[in-house]
């Protein structure tokens, strides 16, 4: 498949800007009923949960992993009764996270009744098509065209969703076409997914990807 421009990529899916924060670098996470939507980070970088618990209490940020709860970071509330705790990510996926009372103490802004929804994207290298192929059949049997929403895969099932992000943007689409072929590359969207996420002219850009097969 002719490429139209190409672009090294860290490659990462969501559906919202992230939010950074200033002392780890990391994803800031806020616990309790008021946090919307989900969490976005890269594989290997922190994630900060914050709240409100009795001071000096421990509690433990925990993901749901196969239908079991699992701790991946612990913190102790100081004296005015906020924590802060910190888990680097080792897992790609889409996640619930939850904070809850480590001891007997009550967790009065952690999230055990609505957990957080948090995804975490693998790095990867990633290239655009589409611009003089318009009206070709795709390897999944669609005509491609300026408007066509999709990405290319060597491997995937036809109609598995990935969701990319870029830049504050995000965009979930499926796979349409198989590809792409250049040595390094594992990621081609179409003209549509690439505009949709603002990366247009020739050049590097950062941004992440991930499967939602079985996440």
């Amino acid at each position: 498949m002719k490429v139209a421009t190409a672009f090294s990529a860290v490659a990462l899916l969501a559906c919202a800007s992230t939010g950074l924060a200033a002392d780890t670098g990391g994803v800031e996470a806020q616990t309790g009923s008021g946090a919307q939507g989900a969490r976005h980070v890269l594989l290997g970088h922190p994630v900060v949960f914050r709240g409100d618990a009795r001071r000096n209490s421990r509690v433990a940020v925990q993901r749901l992993d196969h239908g079991t709860w699992r701790t991946v970071a612990t913190a102790t509330a100081n004296r005015h009764g906020r924590y802060r705790a910190v888990w680097r990510t080792n897992h790609i996926g889409v996640f619930q996270m939850r904070t809850i009372p480590a001891d007997s103490a009550t967790v009065r802004a952690s999230s055990v009744d609505e957990p957080e929804r948090l995804i975490v994207y693998r790095p990867a290298v990633a290239t655009w098509f589409g611009r003089g192929l318009y009206g070709h059949k795709t390897a999944c049997g669609q005509t491609l065209s300026p408007t066509l929403m999709g990405v290319a895969h060597r491997t995937l099932p036809c109609g598995t969703k990935v969701s990319f992000f870029y830049n504050g943007r995000t965009i979930v689409v499926p796979v349409v076409d198989r590809g792409p072929f250049g040595k390094g590359i594992s990621w081609d969207l179409t003209t549509a997914a690439s505009d949709a996420l603002g990366f247009t002219a020739m050049g590097k850009v950062t941004l992440g990807a991930v499967s939602l097969k079985r996440n």
